[in-house]
């Protein structure tokens, strides 16, 4: 019997049965959920092992990592630059970047990075986990190549090279990493036990993961979809097929690099919280003006995507909606079934983690559960 903690406030006894499910019905192991309403923590519960074999339960202050969840905190970076006037979306990448002019891309617009328009979804040239964890081998080996599409053509999901290219640029423009960047204009502010490039100083805290369990049968289909030769498992592999949902992602020199698209670490109430001041006040902060949420929420692209096949739509850096959410929502889902979401109508938002992953990059039963949850407990509190 897994045990529950935290709190929940009257009306929201739905999102924890949906949580206290996961456990039960939907093989989680050790996860967290929060939801934020009209600024405030409504629901704040964690449960399970943060470390099956080590025994270690998940407790008040576990970390985990949350994959492509971390793009909406990259995004969030870029966006509060735009509002400062240091960036201009319109603006070709090479302005503030100028080796990325190279190979026929000196003409791509910021704005194509955030919604997965700029043909640069895979990295085509050879490079060594060395060039990925020490940031400076990764950017030059993108700044070199040529799109693998004609930008702006289509969209197609950049799972890598989107935290690398608007990492850059925040450097290029700041003196700082994104992380950094991250750490001292949004996390420190807000109070939020988020990293990318996570101190050897917090990995004590940090839940192990464990890839998804997947039947013979589905690898070997998988396997003929998202072999090195499709486009598919050369972005979801990453560069010189270098990653895969393996132990690799438990490794603490990965957990200290920077990846703002994809090894972000932080807590479920991290997440909520941060996507709470992005749709209003949390503690007298707001991250973000509401006319730059709305032009971020806004859908610029949707249909087929190039890399992944399946119709999906993106903002401004943000999934929109994400996964399961409601119409006007945004946010960010990562790979194995983390989220973060934020529902400016019903103004509330959702943080969930986990170190189970299951199969899909968009979201599943668990989060689908949770935000379900939440939507019904606010329609009848209305």
């Amino acid at each position: 019997m897994v045990s529950i903690h935290g709190s929940c406030e009257p009306g929201f006894e739905a999102v924890a049965d949906a949580f206290h499910a996961n456990f039960t019905e939907h093989d989680d192991i050790g996860a967290a959920v929060c939801v934020y309403h009209r600024g405030r923590p409504v629901v704040d519960l964690w449960g399970g092992d943060a470390d099956r074999e080590g025994g270690r339960p998940w407790e008040h202050d576990t970390i985990q990592l949350v994959f492509s969840t971390t793009k909406g905190m990259a995004a969030t970076c870029v966006h509060m630059l735009v509002e400062r006037g240091e960036l201009d979306l319109e603006a070709p990448i090479a302005t503030y970047w100028p080796e990325f002019a190279a190979a026929g891309k000196a003409d791509i617009p910021l704005h194509w990075v955030l919604s997965h328009q700029a043909g640069m979804a895979a990295v085509t040239a050879e490079v060594t986990m060395d060039d990925v964890l020490g940031w400076d081998g990764i950017v030059s080996a993108i700044a070199e190549q040529a799109p693998v599409w004609e930008p702006g053509t289509a969209h197609g999901y950049h799972a890598r090279t989107y935290g690398w290219i608007l990492g850059e640029v925040v450097r290029r423009v700041t003196g700082h990493s994104l992380g950094t960047y991250f750490a001292e204009e949004i996390a420190t502010p807000l109070d939020l036990d988020f990293f990318i490039g996570l101190p050897e100083s917090e990995l004590h805290r940090v839940a192990h993961l464990y890839p998804p369990v997947i039947d013979p049968e589905v690898r070997e289909l998988m396997d003929a979809f998202m072999g090195p030769d499709t486009l598919l498992g050369q972005v979801l592999a990453g560069p010189s097929n270098l990653f895969g949902y393996d132990d690799m992602w438990n490794r603490p020199d990965v957990l200290a690099a920077e990846m703002p698209s994809s090894n972000g670490v932080g807590t479920a109430r991290a997440v909520a919280r941060m996507y709470a001041a992005l749709i209003g006040e949390v503690d007298g902060n707001r991250l973000l003006g509401a006319d730059t949420i709305e032009r971020a929420a806004q859908v610029q692209v949707e249909g087929p995507d190039r890399v992944i096949g399946v119709p999906m739509s993106f903002g401004l850096g943000f999934m929109t909606p994400p996964p399961f959410g409601p119409p006007g929502s945004f946010g960010h889902a990562g790979a194995g079934g983390s989220l973060g979401i934020a529902d400016p109508r019903g103004e509330w938002s959702l943080g969930y983690v986990m170190n189970q992953m299951n199969l899909g990059i968009t979201g599943d039963a668990r989060s689908s559960s949770l935000v379900e949850a939440v939507l019904g407990s606010l329609d009848e509190g209305t």
